[in-house]
């Protein structure tokens, strides 16, 4: 038992230092070909400094390091089984008697811890930063700037309404919607309030309008009800739960939403009408990261623990790279599936990785067994 302890001790700390050793190398050649990007679009602008632009591609680094820690995994597994092939420690630890699985299991739960951590700490300081660099990239690389980026300039929201009955809906249809400072302004508000089962209510029209501190300001505002008159122009006020910050965010990459928060602002999208089948399917892809970095670990384990002996190691090695990427590139393609509403949102997250990891474990038993 001492012996297995030990063991597995060794395996860990030889896995988890290849593995942060290919996170930092990876991480830093994709910022250096980040920072180059934005060097080359900053050179025709004067304003922008080379802190500036340090700046940018650092605050990049975070949510960079999360794509990239699935690679690391491979890569890094794929170093560290080699190096323990090559210098038969290995060999000798099977002939001592312990299994594939028995080794494995160290470097198995550090990929999912790695995983895990990954999600729980390092994505809301990823979600921070990527919402500062894309701030930022915005601002002083770009030229739409102060603008709300909406289809048409116009914007459409569902919310709870339980002034008139229980249970009501308020549906929000603005045009030529913009951004001033902390506030979002539209000409031509129509706002249609109905009852649970649909049935319209009263029809408000206002000139104008304000979105500001968790209320709509209607202006020049005539309600018009079934059967009756419209009522004279006035300034009419309603209630939301809806912010300038948090409307812009349901527009924005749901990779600058923190993974503690998405759970909430996907059921506030989706009670304000936006649709929320990109940030529910990032949500469940993070949930799978560990099992994805799971499945890297028993991939590069199934192509690099060949005994050297036998020989082609190297088409071994390259084989478990190559399916490795094969892997990923599922991956991106199940999830663009799933951005499309092709696809289950569950179905498009968490099938790659878990079919990943049920051919690895195939191979593993092929090796192990024969």
């Amino acid at each position: 038992m001492v012996f297995s302890l030990t063991l597995s001790r060794y395996f860990s700390r030889q896995f988890l230092s290849a593995v942060l050793v290919m996170l930092a190398s990876l991480s830093g050649l994709v910022a250096l070909f980040d920072f180059l990007e934005l060097l080359r679009r900053a050179a025709s602008r004067p304003n922008v400094g080379f802190g500036l632009v340090s700046e940018i591609a650092a605050l990049k680094l975070p949510w960079e390091s999360m794509q990239i820690l699935p690679f690391a995994v491979l890569f890094g597994g794929i170093l560290s089984f080699w190096r323990l092939t090559r210098s038969s420690e290995l060999i000798v630890t099977r002939a001592a008697g312990l299994s594939a699985w028995q080794f494995l299991a160290a470097p198995l739960a550090v990929a999912a811890a790695l995983g895990l951590i990954a999600i729980g700490l390092i994505s809301p300081l990823a979600a921070v930063t990527l919402k500062q660099a894309q701030f930022l990239d915005t601002l002083y690389l770009q030229t739409n700037t102060g603008s709300l980026s909406l289809a048409g300039g116009q914007l459409w929201v569902r919310q709870a309404d339980h002034e008139l009955v229980p249970n009501g809906v308020a549906i929000f249809h603005a045009l030529n919607v913009s951004r001033r400072g902390k506030t979002l302004q539209a000409l031509n508000m129509s706002v249609f309030r109905l009852s649970a089962d649909d049935q319209l209510l009263q029809r408000i029209e206002a000139e104008s309008s304000e979105l500001v501190a968790h209320q709509w300001v209607l202006k020049n505002a005539r309600t018009i009800r079934p059967g009756q008159l419209p009522d004279p122009p006035r300034t009419i006020t309603l209630p939301t739960d809806l912010t300038v910050q948090r409307i812009e965010e349901s527009f924005a990459s749901p990779d600058t939403v923190s993974f503690w928060e998405l759970p909430g602002f996907i059921a506030l999208m989706e009670r304000s009408g936006f649709m929320a089948l990109r940030h529910r399917l990032h949500f469940q892809t993070l949930l799978a990261l560990p099992v994805l970095a799971a499945t890297m670990t028993l991939v590069a384990a199934g192509f690099s623990m060949r005994p050297a002996r036998k020989g082609g190691v190297a088409q071994m090695i390259g084989s478990g790279v190559g399916a490795g990427f094969a892997l990923f590139l599922v991956s991106k393609v199940a999830e663009e599936f799933g951005n499309t509403g092709t696809l289950p949102v569950m179905l498009a997250a968490w099938a790659p990785s878990l079919s990943g990891l049920m051919l690895a474990i195939t191979l593993l038993l092929h090796l192990e067994d024969g």
